[in-house]
Parts: structure tokens; sequence; C-alpha cells
């Protein structure tokens, strides 16, 4: 303040910077800085260490929008607009006869176009038909048109959006400070570190781990026109999708997958009941069950998941439990029992267990924790960065990119500032061994010289 004479930009002046010019430049940068680091020998772009974390959004906690909510009431709305041209149309007047119709979907465009043929047809000038239309027009269609709009703006692959920030979902979040697993609106910010320095960074509405993991390893791609040699990411990303497309671009993967813990575990080796340790012939296409009865192929069928990916489950029955004295600890179910298996996704888990269990594979497990989780606690706890100041994903990537472009120049400065101190500490060592050396000697030849 004292160097420039107390002037200094206003809020607006650096918020359009910012927020108009610097917002289409992020990326880029972002991406000039990694590079410097790459050139400079601090991070290799070899390995991603991944993780994700949900970070608030700056809109109101209470302004959700709930999609099923939306659709049950645009549902009940499109019934009662059909009652009502039934009435116009047909002239009925009892509601109640009309109300038992199933709902016909209508849209707004659909709804403007039937107002205005009832407007130029005979019936006009009818009074019923005036104060039908009238409700039509000023109650019924404008509410029609806002759910539509509700719906636009969820989108179909969420289930939820913010009334004050419409790219925001609503999502479970581990600062539950209410302690009542209240939904926030919020942003699933994914990073991939190496050495602690942000790598990657991509931001997602959707809450789900798993089903962002090919779209993230795609930006990274995109980002730096190479893909990294080894992938390290917990249990959240081990999925049948996700093994098939690591295994696809030839990544070398250390990805998590469910109940990998739990395996090493003697409590889970030694428990004969659990589809994981039945016995399975290969030739004769049966699994063994704890009393040694096979359980016979039954069906094979086709499983999609949210994303489109489809999944070949095969399942195998047993032919008679009735009589079975250890029925109880072996299922609960009526009838004989029945297992599903995804052979493709036992295949992808027996690989990955592998890779796991090896000698790189224990080390990048004990590293993964200490990588993107020492990120995250830098920028929440040490930083203060536990919401969003900006609106929208290109709002909350641009700030997100500056914080993450903060973290990597600090923590380069961090290392040359260490590297620095340790070049001093050696010099200061070598002259003082220099100096005992030559006070050593001088002493050695006064004695020799004595004697």
């Amino acid at each position: 303040m004292w160097l420039s004479g107390k002037q200094y930009p206003k809020h607006s002046c650096i918020n359009d910077f910012r927020s108009k010019r610097l917002k289409k430049h992020i990326h880029q940068l972002f991406t000039q800085v990694v590079v410097m680091l790459v050139e400079l020998g601090y991070v290799s772009l070899d390995v991603q260490y991944i993780d994700g974390t949900k970070i608030e959004s700056m809109a109101n906690r209470y302004s959700f929008v709930w999609k099923k909510s939306v659709e049950r009431y645009k549902s009940s709305l499109e019934n009662k607009i059909s009652s009502i041209l039934d009435q116009i149309e047909h002239g009925i007047t009892d509601d109640s006869q009309s109300q038992n119709n199933e709902p016909r979907p209508f849209d707004s465009e659909e709804l403007k176009k039937r107002i205005a043929q009832i407007n130029k047809s005979d019936n006009a000038e009818d009074n019923t038909t005036k104060k039908l239309v009238k409700e039509l027009e000023e109650k019924h269609l404008p509410k029609l048109e806002e759910y539509e709009q509700k719906l636009e703006d969820i989108g179909d692959n969420r289930n939820s959006c913010s009334k004050t920030d419409k790219e925001a979902t609503f999502m479970r979040m581990k600062e539950d400070h209410m302690k009542n697993g209240q939904l926030k609106p919020a942003y699933n910010v994914q990073i991939s570190t190496e050495d602690q320095f942000i790598t990657h960074y991509c931001i997602y509405q959707n809450p789900n781990d798993t089903r962002t993991f090919i779209d993230y390893l795609k930006g990274f791609l995109n980002r730096y026109n190479k893909q990294s040699k080894e992938v390290v990411a917990d249990s959240g990303y081990g999925s049948e999708e996700n093994y098939e497309y690591l295994e696809k671009e030839q990544v070398e993967h250390y990805v998590k997958y469910n109940y990998f813990h739990a395996e090493h575990k003697n409590s889970f080796k030694i428990n004969p009941y659990r589809v994981e340790n039945l016995y399975y012939n290969e030739e004769g296409d049966y699994f063994v069950c704890p009393m040694g009865q096979q359980m016979n192929f039954v069906e094979e069928y086709k499983k999609r998941n949210a994303s489109g990916y489809e999944s070949t489950i095969r399942k195998y029955r047993a032919v008679n439990c009735r009589n079975c004295h250890i029925r109880g600890r072996c299922f609960k179910g009526k009838g004989n029992r029945s297992i599903e298996v995804n052979f493709k996704l036992r295949a992808f888990k027996q690989t990955a267990r592998k890779n796991l269990d090896s000698e790189k594979g224990l080390v990048h497990r004990s590293k993964r924790p200490v990588e993107p989780e020492a990120i995250f606690g830098q920028i929440k706890y040490n930083k203060g960065f536990n919401r969003f100041k900006l609106k929208g994903i290109k709002g909350v990537s641009l700030e997100f990119g500056l914080l993450a472009i903060a973290i990597n120049i600090g923590k380069m400065i961090k290392k040359i500032e260490e590297k620095t101190l340790k070049t001093h500490i050696l010099v200061k060592f070598l002259i003082l061994a220099s100096i005992i050396t030559s006070k050593c000697c001088n002493n050695f030849k006064y004695q020799s010289s004595a004697i």
C-alpha cells in the first residue's frame, strides 16, 4: 500500500480478469506449470495417484431440486391438463370422472398449440371455455414450463440440482457438522498427484468416483498427449468397466476393489459359505457348495449399469437344499441356494490382486494414502478452502485451477529451499572438515619433527 501510494485495484477489476479473461486459459496455464516441473525433474508423469473429494458449492444448502419429485409433480400436472382439455373438447364438467384417466405426457409447446387451436374454435366465446383456457394459460402452462426447465437443468445423469447453482449436485459430505447425513450442493473434485505435486485435476457433477474414472484418464491423455504408465487408486475405482479400459490401454494399474482388504483376513478365508471360497469345476461348469452338492448352471443374462456398460452374469443353483442341516448358515432365502457370478470381473480382480500384492504394489499402496490425501488436507485445513466461491463447472474449474497452480509453485519453492539449505550445510561441513584435517596434519608434522 505504501509503494502504490494507497492505490489499489477494485474488486470488480480483479474479478473481471479472473472470470472473463483467465477462465479460458486456466487449463493451459496449469498444464504449462506441470510441464515446467517435468523439465526441472520434480515429476515424470509416469505414475498417477488418483483420489477424489467433495467440495461444497457456494449455493444455498436448502435450494434443492429433486428429479423424482419434479417428475411426480409434472405427471400430476399433465393429468390435470389432460382433464381440462377433455372438458373443453368434449364438454365434460365432472372433474372426478376425468381424474381417473392415465396421465398423458405434455410439453409446453404442445400445450401452447392446443390453446391456440381452442381460441380459434367456435367454442372460444363460451364462458366455461374462457375460464378453463385462462386457467391453462395463467396457472398450468407456467408451472409446466418451470418443471421442464428444472428437468433440463438436472439432465439425464443426475438426480438433483440447486436453484442457486444449477450445475451443483447434492452429495453426502464427510464434513457433516450436523451429524444427520444431510446432503449438500457440491462438486466431485478428482486429482492426480506425483511426489505430492498435482499433475491433473477435473471437476464432476457425479458423486460416484467409479463413473468418473475413464473420463478422467482420457482428460489426462488429452492434456499431455500421453498416458501415464502406472495408475494407483483405491477401491472406489475398482469396477469391471474400469479394469477393462485399463487393460485395453495397456496401463499398469494398482487399483483396489471391494473386499480387497477383507480377503486378507482369516475370517474371510475360512468362511466356506462365501461365493469367493466355493470350489468351481471349470470342465463341468459347476460350483460345489459347502456340503459337497453341485450347483449347476441355470441361466446367463446381461446387466447394464448407469453408464451403459454391459456385464455378463451367470447364475448357478443347488439341486436340493431342503434337508441340509447347515442351510441357515449357508443362506437365508427360500428354495434352493442360487449364486450369481461375473467371471470376467473375477479375472480382473485376480490380476488386480496379483499387482497389488507384488513388491511394487506394496510400495504404491504405502505411498497412495500420503499422496492425494496430503494435498486434500493442505487444501481444506491448511488453506481453509472448504467451499467454492464461483458458480458452475467453468467457474469451479477456474477456482480450483488457480489453487492447484499455487500449491505446485509453493511445493517447488519449498523443495528449492530445502536443496539450497542442504547445499549450504554440505559446504559448511566440507569447510569444517578441511580445517580439522589441516590442523591434524600440522599437528602430526610438529610431532614428527620433535621426535
